[in-house]
């Protein structure tokens, strides 16, 4: 039954956190979203221990796009940086700030860029096509996805130094744009890289909420070093470029684990485990 420890806690975690956020705010929708979301982690991360195909992948779309379509679209709140930004500066404790907190600040600590990999409406996308396994050496260009996450900020400043009419419009224009050019983007550094997750790797500005708490993540996978047989085909599987066999947190890209579990499924001698 130990197996099963992980799910359990997960969608325990998540109640608790919608039950407080209920209860604080008064807000009954804080509990069904939380129990949604843990829900379907639960049920993916069990599906996964059941070894049943694309069970990560069902998580993603159940998960990412309830946020994009149903938050995102249908309430018109962006859930994107610049919402985060926007709703903050703005004093709102709602949607976008609490789902950062929980997701991308916090919640990283306990399950380092689990977002990235059961969670993220973009990369549900990217990881349906043909280049799971990255064909090339990874490239020095993660500069770009700080470069974007200061000019979301700087976006946002502009917008409260010089007030417009309509702000929640231009923030759910920007939402529904800045969702096209990361899909527009994603895809084409995919096939340009022959890498899904390129995007992850040198665009993605909300990496740099993800990677200091990732450091320190509790739930994280390790190597039994009296079992590993160093065939490397862990490293060969990644889709992050991890150094999967080194127990270190200062292992290379140690902080990019998004715990999609392709190492631990691929190992001969079962010694990786979380």
């Amino acid at each position: 039954m130990k197996q099963y420890a992980i799910p359990v806690l997960m969608w325990l975690l998540f109640e608790a956190i919608g039950v407080a956020l209920w209860l604080t705010l008064g807000n009954s929708f804080y509990l069904f979203n939380f129990s949604y979301i843990g829900t379907s982690l639960a049920l993916g991360i069990f599906l996964y221990i059941k070894k049943v195909k694309y069970a990560r992948n069902v998580v993603q779309f159940a998960v990412g796009f309830y946020m994009l379509v149903y938050l995102g679209i249908l309430s018109r709140e962006n859930m994107q940086i610049e919402g985060f930004w926007y709703y903050l500066f703005s004093g709102v404790f709602g949607g976008a700030v609490i789902h950062y907190a929980a997701a991308k600040i916090l919640g990283p600590f306990l399950f380092g860029r689990g977002w990235c990999g059961y969670a993220c409406w973009t990369a549900a996308v990217l990881d349906l096509l043909p280049f799971p396994i990255p064909r090339q050496p990874r490239k020095k260009r993660s500069f770009i996805r700080y470069a974007l996450f200061a000019g979301s900020l700087l976006f946002v400043a502009a917008l409260f130094f010089s007030p417009a009419p309509s702000m929640d419009m231009i923030m759910f224009r920007s939402f529904m744009i800045g969702n096209a050019l990361y899909y527009a983007a994603g895809i084409a550094l995919a096939f340009a890289l022959k890498d899904n997750r390129a995007f992850c790797k040198y665009v993605c500005p909300v990496v740099v909420f993800l990677k200091p708490a990732s450091y320190y993540a509790l739930l994280r996978v390790k190597n039994d070093e009296t079992k590993c047989i160093s065939c490397g085909r862990c490293r060969k599987v990644c889709p992050m470029d991890v150094d999967v066999p080194d127990n270190s947190r200062r292992r290379f890209n140690g902080t990019e684990c998004i715990l999609c579990l392709k190492c631990i499924a691929e190992c001969p001698a079962k010694a990786l485990h979380l």
